[in-house]
């Protein structure tokens, strides 16, 4: 399900290009805008496909509820410090710092948590799609101690989130259940923030548009992927393949807006390529010798059967 997770990072990937159609609003109301409509489809959409039922999945889901609160508050608190880190350091930089650190963050804390230390592989190709990503974006931007440490709050939030659902997806409860309690809960968090900025370009057509595109494409059936990915997918590799986000963006600007490739921003793109691919490729299976039985490595580095079932939840 690794086609899932790189599925969404390219819906991802999309809303930056989608975000023009409102140039001139308040960024926090957008992202407020697409967090409400986004919870809203996401909890029809676990709501029709019936995934909670009267027995054993309603249950897990009440005894995961206060992570399910906690990682929702994850979620609405994520755009809020993303937002507030490229007020003061600048896009680039925010982003480069946002978006970079997830994957690391998400991999100690899936090492912490569930005992899955990640292999070379996942290292090497986080540090090649990270170190891509970076060039890709820039470096451009005021650097400030405030705005870096914002960005590093957002990427902690984000694998905080991130690790919540997969543990509560690895207990057995549906990924479209919990990323609508997820989302839902932090659309009913955005609302009063959407009302104080103002929600008077939703009048427009235009920004209308947008914002159902967000909420309904980069949001929804984002995380509609992204979720069922996580169900076989060690999360930490999850976080790496998301990662696609901004060369898709990039590729977008390039295509659709007429901006230019430099050639330092071809060699950044070439590398976080090359980091995905190492990321989706799976890993060789090594015999255990002692018995001279062959046990295999599974894919990722993590045991995703163990991860199922190890401790409350398990994996991300």
């Amino acid at each position: 399900m690794k086609l899932a997770v790189l599925g969404a990072a390219v819906l991802w990937g999309t809303a930056g290009t989608a975000g023009l159609l409102v140039s001139g609003v308040d960024p926090i109301s957008v992202a407020a805008a697409r967090l409400v409509v986004g919870g809203l489809v996401l909890v029809a959409t676990a709501v029709a496909t019936a995934a909670v039922t009267a027995d054993g999945p309603a249950v897990r889901v009440s005894a995961r509820r206060g992570l399910l609160l906690a990682a929702a508050l994850g979620v609405a608190a994520y755009q809020l410090c993303y937002f507030a880190a490229i007020s003061r350091t600048g896009v680039a930089v925010g982003t480069v710092v946002a978006i970079g650190s997830g994957p690391v963050f998400t991999g100690l804390l899936s090492w912490a948590l569930d005992r899955v230390a990640p292999t070379r592989r996942w290292a090497g190709a986080t540090a090649a799609a990270v170190a891509g990503c970076a060039v890709l974006t820039g470096g451009g931007g005021q650097v400030r101690a405030d705005g870096v440490l914002l960005a590093l709050l957002g990427g902690l939030l984000y694998a905080f989130y991130a690790v919540a659902a997969a543990r509560v997806i690895g207990s057995g409860v549906s990924s479209d259940t919990v990323m609508g309690a997820l989302f839902g809960g932090a659309g009913l968090v955005m609302l009063p923030v959407l009302l104080w900025t103002g929600a008077g370009w939703l009048a427009e057509p235009r920004g209308l548009l947008a914002a159902l595109y967000l909420g309904c494409a980069t949001t929804a059936l984002a995380y509609v992927l992204y979720g069922r990915g996580l169900r076989t997918t060690p999360v930490a590799t999850a976080a790496t393949l998301a990662l696609a986000e901004p060369a898709v963006a990039a590729l977008l600007g390039v295509a659709v807006l007429g901006e230019r490739f430099t050639p330092v921003s071809a060699a950044g793109l070439l590398l976080l390529g090359a980091g995905l691919v190492a990321a989706a490729l799976p890993e060789r299976r090594a015999p255990v010798r002692p018995t001279g039985a062959a046990v295999a490595s599974v894919p990722g580095g993590a045991l995703a059967d163990d991860v199922r079932t190890a401790g409350p939840g398990s994996r991300q």
